[in-house]
């Protein structure tokens, strides 16, 4: 799903944003206000949060659709696929919070959330 109707749906109310960056990169890079902070991998080591599918379901009210945003769209693929086994309606927010690194290896140049002007808080 894009990043653009990944906001309206949770602007609206429509679904839960969940954050499953780790908790570095929430506090280093930036984060979503509003989202859950619900880490796929932990850093450092980017070990399993053994506690992902709980603290999910627990952050996910019944029949509320949850959308998982990752820092390129990739680790929520995963996430949002764990989440439908767990029987969420779940959505992967392509480009993910920083988008594609560009042919400088940068990020936040070429598509994410906070390229797109989204709402968003750093510290």
């Amino acid at each position: 799903m894009s990043v653009t109707l990944a906001h309206q749906w949770f602007e609206a109310g429509d679904a839960v944003l969940v954050d499953v960056r780790t908790d570095a990169e929430r506090a280093w890079v930036g984060f979503v206000p509003g989202a859950v902070p619900v880490a796929w991998k932990q850093w450092p080591g980017m070990a399993m949060n053994p506690d992902f599918d709980a603290q999910l379901q627990a952050a996910v009210p019944e029949g509320k659709k949850v959308l998982l945003l990752c820092r390129s769209g990739v680790r929520s693929v995963a996430a949002a696929k764990r989440a439908t086994e767990l029987g969420l309606q779940a959505y992967n927010i392509l480009e993910g919070f920083e988008g594609d690194p560009n042919e400088h290896a940068q990020r936040n140049r070429r598509g994410g959330w906070r390229f797109n002007g989204l709402p968003w808080r750093q510290g």
